[in-house]
């Protein structure tokens, strides 16, 4: 257990509790007086000193009143790395100066009285970091996006970068998330900034209901955008043709196998990583899977797609060393398939802003533009309904108009 050193007349105290898993949860213990209750005995009936109902006095015990209020902090229980050390270290810092929070606002609260030094200073870019060590979440690599894009922000906007090293909750206001957003569109395409800003204000609503923050900065600020058009880029069939006869040196054959499948079955990063040989039914050729995204939000999170010889191919059979939870495609990290990604990309002549999600888009326009109905492009992609959907027809009409107007101009003056 941490040594948490607690002073005797601390109130709230910091105090630590062990969980089923190991980790030490932290959480403050509120002192809120004491008040008497009569004593009863085993009938429930109320007890009284000698003399009785009619002349004792009756029996009183001591209640002392406490309240418990959960952190959502935690320490790794045995630090065996430096690391873990340093976690333990911040995770603990922000506790304590959470605690001296609470003790100064339940002392204004209950006597008006106000501490004459300054109250202790919360540092929101360590605060959101603390956050990040505990979130388990599988966006956790949003957040930490939204983190380091709200650094750069600081780091990059001349009328806030004094803020780069440090800053209150407190100071961070409406006309700063306004500047915020309007960075995050200058550096992001698509999504990408509305994104990297829904992750950013959950931080900020997180630190609102721990009362780390009184005011909501984002309130009635939003970033957005409109679905219905289609702003990455996409690979065309010939593009796609080109980057597969495409190799590089020392490449990763998991991070291409796992490319080409979502180029051909339209899987997020986030599915491809987490597929097992228990999602592919290898007699009826149907890959069956739960969308990470929607699963537990949405009736249609479930996705069956059809597999031809070639995307069983890329699957591959499943080997004596392996079990049916077997990943199919072993990946490192997004940061990691991305670069490989990108030289890739670059190694195959292609001139275009490639993303691993951008295969979701090619696979959508593709086989729209090969006829595929809208619905059957929906149900594939494991879209509730038509809404998201139809941004990939506006792409399509795009590209048959780009066709038509790619041809040479006709002259009909001698027609």
């Amino acid at each position: 257990m941490a040594r948490l050193e607690n002073k005797t007349k601390d109130n709230p105290r910091l105090e630590q509790r062990v969980l089923a898993d190991g980790q030490i949860s932290l959480y403050l213990e509120y002192y809120l007086g004491r008040e008497e209750e009569p004593v009863l005995n085993e009938f429930g009936e109320q007890v009284y000193y000698e003399g009785g109902k009619m002349d004792g006095k009756p029996k009183m015990k001591i209640k002392h009143i406490r309240r418990k209020e959960t952190l959502n902090l935690h320490l790794v229980a045995n630090p065996r790395t430096s690391i873990e050390r340093a976690m333990n270290k911040q995770t603990l810092q922000l506790a304590k100066k959470i605690r001296q929070e609470r003790e100064q606002q339940l002392l204004e609260d209950r006597d008006g009285y106000r501490l004459k030094k300054d109250r202790p200073q919360i540092d929101f870019l360590e605060y959101f970091q603390t956050y990040i060590d505990n979130y388990t979440k599988k966006d956790i690599r949003m957040v930490k996006i939204a983190l380091q894009r709200f650094k750069d922000f600081l780091s990059d906007t001349p009328r806030y970068n004094h803020f780069a090293n440090g800053i209150h909750p407190g100071q961070i206001n409406k006309d700063m998330m306004v500047s915020f957003t309007e960075y995050l569109q200058s550096r992001s395409i698509g999504e990408g900034a509305q994104s990297i800003y829904k992750r950013f204000k959950k931080v900020i609503n997180y630190a609102i209901e721990h009362e780390v923050m009184t005011k909501n900065p984002c309130k009635g600020i939003v970033i957005k955008v409109d679905d219905e058009i289609l702003k990455k880029d996409v690979l065309s069939v010939d593009e796609e043709k080109q980057l597969i006869s495409t190799h590089c040196r020392g490449e990763n054959p998991n991070i291409r196998r796992a490319f080409i499948f979502c180029l051909y079955c339209g899987l997020r990063f986030c599915d491809v990583k987490e597929l097992t040989f228990a999602n592919v039914d290898f007699s009826n050729k149907l890959l069956k899977f739960e969308q990470a995204k929607t699963k537990g939000h949405s009736a249609s999170s479930g996705v069956v797609i059809p597999l031809n010889d070639g995307l069983l191919a890329l699957i591959g059979e499943q080997t004596t060393e392996q079990t049916k939870d077997s990943l199919i495609f072993p990946l490192p990290s997004y940061e990691m398939c991305l670069k490989a990604l990108k030289h890739w990309v670059a190694k195959a002549g292609i001139d275009k802003h490639i993303s691993w999600h951008c295969a979701r888009h090619s696979f959508a326009v593709n086989i729209l533009n090969n006829g595929a109905n809208i619905k059957t492009v929906a149900s594939l992609l494991g879209h509730s309904g038509l809404k998201h959907t139809e941004k990939y027809t506006r792409a399509v009409d795009k590209l048959k108009a780009d066709a038509i107007n790619s041809l040479p101009t006709l002259d009909i003056s001698n027609i």
